[in-house]
């Protein structure tokens, strides 16, 4: 009974925020007829590094647990993404729904659920950076070059000072726990207006870390060169998105709305964030200097491609799974 409570309460803060955003959808919504004035080659290059930003999830997988197959990383990452998007507070199933793919594929129950819970880790880490990384540049002052053969040296740079930041915290304590007492001091007196308790703390984000690399053990390495290149990519649809609607923006204002946007997204009222990331992206670009009908469309552009594309992709993946193994809700041997 607690638990069809839950969930009606979670549909009805869904249903509300989604009325809340109404307006900002149905902006969205009006900016659909503009999308043919863009060129059809910004939309299959935003289409190729997103699909490279999944491949570098699916890598991740295998950092993790070498032994699984790039077909059940591919397929298990496709569907528990498409499932994450879909349902209210889906991030939690979407996980679920990842480790009962893995386990029926073979791959044991408990290494299952240590790899996901270290990838989680490790990729949460790199997309809370880029703030960070953001603040540098903004000091860097790093405009976006016009050339597509400049931004693409820009891409490397931004993934050498990301890898380079995750690669500090991860190796040394000191950093990490003067990084912990920065979000201590932001984030309490927060949560002490809020009448809340607990909050993240350097300790914590010292056991994280030792949980992550525990978990991983000498592969974190690559499992950091993954998640870099998974959240680098995506960031980039949205880097071409905007070069799409002939805006100019720098590295560093992009970087800050699109960290904002990803943290928005893992708000569990509605699915994959929807109505949030839509409204908290074009304001902060519109914060940031971009002209709001660009912001829009710009914003409806990277959301097609991100947000609606894989939803398909995963069901897609879902039928090609169930094809070679079988229900995802059977119980099959596992394999060490």
């Amino acid at each position: 009974m607690l638990r069809i409570a839950g969930r009606v309460l979670l549909l009805g803060l869904a249903a509300f925020a989604l009325y809340g955003l109404l307006p900002q959808l149905l902006d969205l919504w009006d900016t659909v007829p503009r999308l043919r004035t863009l060129s059809a080659l910004w939309f299959v290059a935003m289409v190729a590094l997103e699909s490279g930003s999944y491949v570098c999830m699916w890598a991740l997988t295998r950092v993790a647990l070498p032994q699984v197959p790039w077909f059940v990383a591919g397929t298990s990452q496709l569907v528990s993404n498409a499932v994450s998007k879909t349902v209210p507070g889906g991030a939690a199933m979407g996980a679920g729904t990842g480790w009962r793919m893995l386990s029926v594929s073979g791959v044991d129950k408990g290494s299952a659920g240590a790899a996901l819970t270290a990838t989680a880790i490790i990729s949460n880490g790199v997309l809370f950076m880029l703030p960070m990384v953001a603040l540098v540049l903004s000091i860097l002052g790093a405009p976006v070059p016009r050339g597509l053969d400049r931004v693409a040296w820009g891409g490397a740079f931004l993934f050498v000072v990301l890898f380079a930041v995750g690669f500090t915290l991860v190796r040394y304590d000191r950093p990490l726990e003067l990084f912990g007492r920065l979000v201590e001091k932001v984030s309490h007196p927060i949560l002490r207006r809020l009448h809340r308790t607990g909050g993240p703390t350097a300790a914590g984000l010292v056991h994280q870390r030792d949980q992550m690399v525990e978990g991983l053990g000498a592969r974190w390495k690559k499992a950091l060169a993954a998640a870099v290149g998974n959240w680098l990519l995506d960031y980039f649809a949205l880097v071409t998105a905007l070069m799409a609607v002939g805006v100019k923006p720098r590295f560093s204002v992009v970087l800050l709305a699109y960290g904002a946007a990803a943290v928005l997204g893992m708000i569990p009222i509605t699915p994959g964030g929807l109505g949030f990331v839509e409204a908290g992206l074009t304001a902060m670009l519109v914060l940031a200097g971009v002209p709001s009908a660009d912001a829009l469309l710009a914003t409806l552009a990277y959301r097609i491609v991100s947000y609606w594309l894989p939803l398909p992709a995963g069901v897609v993946a879902h039928f090609m799974f169930r094809h070679r193994y079988g229900r995802t809700d059977r119980t099959s041997p596992s394999v060490t």
